[in-house]
């Protein structure tokens, strides 16, 4: 049950792939770009996939002409995502093609699929050409005049397809001006800036060159299996060892989640306990522009396939890469993070437990005990079990279970973590696609912990986290406090598509697709809607703007009839009252102050989808931020009883364990002790 089919940066190989600048030797041609056929594996591929879907998915799929026309836009989506590499009148040709989509998929005939790949890669041939024709200027001056007042739309989903070349060529100026823009705004001068993308555009045509017959089919596969469901996908079969690989329970890198945006490779999530989280030097959001192994010189890889820049930064235990960082905050300055390689092992995200006191000055002050959860990994149950004899040791009157950041993983281990703080009963239920309902419960008629409990989720809290979280908050068992949750309800099959008769040369592949969905005991199902919590912080982001909701072709919310389960408490009334004491707590926290002040930016300027290509703007921007973060950060040193600074650069890590919603939880779970509230059994 991951919430995102993911690259995790765990494996044990190191590869670098060294690229040189190329200088503008000769314009490249659309005859050296490689055809791309089928190859003879994908017909039988493509058939066993749609007979997969059709007749084994939870969703009813029907090959007809309308999902023919879905996957045919969701192709050419893929394919061209800005809108700025095809022509309207490409996009008009392929219309006739729309119903054929259907014949593509189950009969195999992958040809005119292929020919649209085809000419796409022309076409980004084309535009990379005319991106390094811009920088084809002798002397040391920039091209670019940036006291125009000129924006660059960096987002162009839903915009026109260029009616003519000379569209496509503004469209490009204007891409390669902001590319020219950033770059100066590091304080590189005209001559390394032409360099470096020089060396970026033409890694681009590299690419496109190294284009292999298996990209084409995996893009057009999974444009298939995403207008199915969105947790639904064709993995190739080096994508599907990959996949394996991410499975096992030491693994060997970084310890990082990587997605790949436009052409940033971007740090999705840092996974706990591994060496990018213990140098306290990445974070979500980072943008990876360079790698280099140990002392070795850079690689610029902006532009890069997301696949070369894991097979550069994962390596061996004990060796060192070196990343250059665009911090996700501040996109002008560079930062250059060493990292050892090391074993990830399960052991280093296993829950672990801390004890909170309501006063650290008071040798006698109350005591919570606050066990982090990372993951729903095997044995999950077994280790939290400890953790919670540990801190009643310790004498904690409350427990806070910390599922922030949780996307999941076993569903039997939120069932048995469920059953640490209930007496027995249900805990989910599990609907198949023959609509046969399963019921999963603890049986063990034990509580472990039986005093008040609050349970923290926050927007990527998914799957086994929504499970756990509904059935404490259905029960009354505890107060659910944070965000809304990421709504994913549904249970995923893993299943290779070859056969041992086959004899292709190449494997065929893998397929994951959802089988059965999630169901809370009071019949609501968990997907789309994801866990309200009782008590809500302040957050950016509208729910239908994040998680399942978001997602194309997300299967529906529904409900199916309760289990039968007896509630341990009512708590209406209680939450009533610890959101009344929250509520106005808040509003002299600084810190919620200030997360209210970002949100309030946040909301004013997310529909803006265009940037400046001022040099003087950009830069009164940046100083304008830094000049405001400078003043919250002395203003937050200041109650830590800490000296001011003057210059960001100069920033510690006095801030760094600053976790002002786990302040708040507690004193809401103090809040709710002082009620003296005991599961029943």
């Amino acid at each position: 049950m991951q919430k995102f089919c993911r690259i995790a940066l765990a494996v044990s190989l190191s590869l670098g792939l060294s690229v040189s600048a190329i200088a503008f030797e000769k314009p490249h041609t659309p005859e050296e770009l490689p055809v791309l056929m089928p190859e003879s594996q994908h017909a039988t591929a493509s058939k066993r996939i749609t007979a997969r879907f059709t007749r084994a998915h939870y969703k009813k799929v029907t090959i007809d002409d309308a999902l023919s026309g879905e996957v045919f836009d969701r192709y050419i989506k893929q394919l061209d995502y800005a809108r700025n590499v095809f022509l309207a009148t490409d996009i008009d040709g392929f219309q006739k093609h729309r119903s054929e989509f259907d014949l593509v998929l189950t009969r195999g005939k992958l040809d005119v699929a292929y020919d649209i790949y085809n000419l796409n890669m022309q076409r980004r041939l084309e535009r990379y050409e005319y991106a390094l024709s811009l920088l084809a200027v002798k002397g040391d001056k920039s091209p670019f005049d940036f006291t125009k007042e000129e924006v660059y739309s960096f987002d162009r989903e839903k915009a026109p397809w260029p009616a003519s070349e000379a569209d496509l060529d503004e469209l490009w100026r204007l891409k390669v001006k902001s590319d020219v823009l950033n770059l100066t705004l590091t304080k590189k001068k005209w001559p390394k800036i032409k360099e470096v993308l020089t060396k970026r555009y033409n890694y681009a045509i590299k690419r496109l060159k190294q284009s292999e017959s298996e990209d084409a089919f995996q893009l057009l596969m999974n444009s298939f299996a995403r207008v199915v469901e969105p947790h639904t996908s064709y993995l190739s079969p080096r994508n599907a060892e990959r996949f394996q690989v991410d499975m096992n329970l030491s693994l060997e890198g970084i310890g990082a989640e990587l997605r790949s945006i436009e052409d940033y490779t971007v740090i999705h999530r840092i996974v706990t306990g591994g060496p990018a989280d213990k140098s306290k030097q990445l974070k979500a959001k980072d943008k990876i522009v360079g790698v280099a192994q140990g002392e070795k010189d850079f690689e610029d890889v902006i532009g890069w396939r997301l696949d070369d820049v894991v097979e550069l930064i994962k390596g061996s235990k004990g060796t060192t890469v070196r990343l250059q960082i665009l911090s996700g905050d501040d996109e002008a300055n560079i930062k250059v993070v060493s990292i050892v390689r090391d074993i990830i092992k399960l052991e280093d995200r296993a829950a672990k437990s801390e004890v909170y006191l309501e006063n650290p000055k008071d040798a006698d002050s109350k005591k919570l005990g606050v066990i982090t959860i990372p993951s729903f990994y095997n044995n999950l149950s077994k280790d939290v079990k400890k953790e919670i004899a540990t801190l009643k040791e310790k004498g904690v009157e409350g427990i806070i279970v910390d599922l922030r950041g949780n996307g999941g993983g076993s569903l039997p281990e939120a069932t048995l973590l469920t059953g640490l703080f209930i007496d027995k009963g249900p805990v989910v239920q599990i609907r198949d696609g023959a609509n046969r309902i399963q019921v999963q419960s603890d049986r063990d008629g034990v509580s472990y912990f039986d005093g008040p409990l609050t349970v923290m989720v926050d927007r990527y809290s998914a799957s086994a986290s929504e499970i756990f979280s509904a059935a404490i908050q259905d029960y009354g068992r505890g107060v659910i406090i944070g965000e809304h949750t990421f709504g994913k309800g549904t249970v995923q099959q893993h299943r290779g598509l070859g056969r041992v008769y086959d004899l292709y040369e190449k494997p065929l592949g893998s397929i994951q697709y959802t089988i059965a969905k999630f169901y809370r005991i009071n019949g609501g199902s968990t997907q789309h809607r994801g866990v309200l919590p009782d008590i809500a912080f302040p957050t950016a982001i509208d729910p239908e703007d994040w998680g399942e909701s978001k997602e194309e072709n997300a299967l529906p919310w529904d409900q199916i009839q309760k289990a039968k389960y007896t509630p341990l408490n009512e708590l209406n009334t209680d939450i009533d009252y610890l959101t009344s004491l929250y509520q106005q707590r808040i509003k002299e926290n600084p810190e919620f102050n200030y997360l209210l002040e970002d949100i309030s930016i946040y909301q004013a300027e997310k529909d803006d989808k265009t940037i400046s290509l001022n040099l003087a703007t950009r830069k009164a921007e940046r100083e304008t931020r830094k000049s405001k973060r400078l003043v919250r950060v002395n203003e937050q040193l200041a109650l830590l009883g800490k000296d001011k600074i003057t210059n960001l650069d100069d920033l510690s890590d006095e801030l760094d364990d600053l976790d002002p919603f786990l302040d708040e939880a507690a004193r809401i779970t103090f809040d709710f002790i002082s009620l003296g509230k005991i599961a029943k059994k």
